[in-house]
């Protein structure tokens, strides 16, 4: 995983080169740090320098003296502020101190009541790197200090952000805002993706974006069955909050300080994109959230939703069901065959009238308690997507087809669309207007993800037809 990383630009490791400012204020800091902190380092430099002033009864000094001595006491003030400023500078350049509004910071690192019981064993347990001052995570992510607080920083208001924003057309016509991570950004969400969230614990109903898992295992639950439910959970990842994020990195046994910079990382506020006087300012219309577009959110919508998947399990087997979810699909099923634990929960019957009254009831109860469920875990059910499909119908689950005892299976209709545009060009004819060689590999692979022999002997032509197509030009 490290070498398609360092493979791929979008990700390769920033470089923490500071600026002259911040070199400036580095050397500072470790003059104060020697000195024993600010005040004792301000303290230092006045005697070093011939500008402190010994303090004297003013009562026996004569009209030039007292003047003299006035004179002092003003350049040492002048100074001590000077050196003041300029500490405060240095401390800022290697602390957080502030990082928004609605944003609690502190850069004290001691413990709360909130951290958990022995955190670093659990770190330790779960392969997490140990982190506890910011520091120590701007090192481990290859930032200087005021890099990684520029990344976590919240603004109401800004001219520019870690994200570039793009929308995508969904399959209802409306559009999809995607926010994008700039490479520095994208490269620590990565880091933060493989070094802390891979190593957290999910539930066995999520097959969305987990490691062994994809498309075809969360179709491959629902093979043959009688009754088929999909669910959608609207708006799944800006219902994430980070806060709750937070909340995550917090369980996994990291203090409050690092906790806060690593949900501030994942997150971003929505935003309105508005021109003003030749100007474009994003706007923020809410509290920070999982961004569609950064690495980390998938992940994080996982674990988020360990306890909601545990619910909704139970349920399923309560009421006779399989569950799985893929992302913000939500998918339950009947079998077919019923094994002898169903049984005893869902009675057969022998005529389709009963069969549907049976059905439709307990169809009622499950997005009742689907409903109630989403609510406590705080999502929404996303009502107009709600599908049910019954036995005799095409039985669709995350786009393979899972009717009869068979493996999930891309559609007779994407199959047919791509032998015979493969056929055409090796024909000597064109493509469609709307496809490219590209798209018809797209294709291949997503067959060879449940049939891999088929799919991949489509691979094999097109990799061919490429070739000739290149060689001709």
């Amino acid at each position: 995983m490290t070498t398609q990383i360092a493979n791929n630009n979008d990700y390769i490791s920033p470089e923490p080169t500071p600026t002259p400012f911040e070199r400036q204020w580095q050397q500072l800091w470790q003059d104060i740090e020697q000195a024993g902190g600010r005040y004792q380092y301000v303290q230092q430099q006045l005697v070093s320098q011939g500008f402190m002033v010994d303090r004297k009864p003013v009562d026996n000094m004569s009209p030039k003296e007292r003047e003299r001595y006035k004179k002092a006491l003003k350049k040492e003030a002048a100074e001590e502020k000077s050196l003041k400023k300029a500490a405060w500078q240095a401390y800022k350049a290697h602390h957080m101190v502030y990082l928004g509004r609605h944003v609690y910071w502190s850069d004290d690192t001691s413990t709360d009541k909130w951290d958990v019981k022995d955190a670093a064993n659990r770190l330790i347990e779960n392969k997490l790197p140990l982190l506890n001052k910011h520091n120590e995570l701007a090192e481990a992510v290859n930032l200087t200090i005021p890099q990684l607080k520029g990344l976590c920083y919240q603004r109401e208001v800004a001219t520019n952000l870690s994200y570039s924003h793009f929308t995508i057309a969904k399959r209802n016509g409306t559009a999809r805002q995607i926010w994008s991570p700039i490479p520095r950004l994208k490269f620590v969400q990565r880091w933060i993706l493989h070094n802390i969230l891979n190593n957290l614990t999910t539930h066995g109903a999520a097959h969305g974006f987990v490691r062994g898992k994809s498309i075809v295992t969360n179709a491959a639950v629902h093979s043959n069955s009688e009754l088929l439910i999909k669910l959608d959970v609207k708006d799944f990842f800006p219902s994430v909050s980070w806060r709750r994020v937070k909340g995550v990195f917090r369980h996994a046994g990291y203090p409050e300080q690092i906790s806060t910079l690593l949900s501030l990382l994942c997150t971003e506020s929505p935003r309105q994109v508005v021109q003003q006087d030749g100007k474009t300012y994003y706007v923020a219309l809410g509290d920070r959230a999982l961004p569609q577009g950064a690495p980390t959110s998938p992940a994080l919508t996982n674990i988020v939703c360990l306890n909601l998947d545990r619910r909704l399990t139970g349920l399923a087997d309560k009421i006779g069901l399989r569950y799985s979810r893929y992302a913000d699909d939500l998918t339950f099923s009947m079998p077919a065959v019923a094994d002898t634990k169903t049984k005893s929960k869902v009675k057969t019957s022998t005529t389709k009238k009963q069969t549907d009254t049976q059905h439709n009831k307990l169809i009622g109860q499950l997005l009742g308690s689907v409903h109630k469920i989403l609510r406590e875990e705080g999502f929404v059910l996303n009502d107009d997507k709600t599908r049910v499909i019954r036995k005799g119908n095409q039985h669709n689950v995350t786009g393979m087809v899972v009717n009869g005892d068979g493996v999930p299976r891309v559609s007779r209709q994407i199959k047919r669309m791509l032998r015979a545009a493969l056929h055409n060009l090796e024909a000597g004819g064109k493509l469609r207007a709307d496809e490219t060689l590209n798209t018809l590999s797209g294709y291949a692979a997503w067959i060879a993800s449940a049939e891999p022999d088929l799919g991949h002997s489509y691979l094999d032509r097109i990799e061919r037809l490429q070739v000739k197509q290149e060689t001709s030009a």
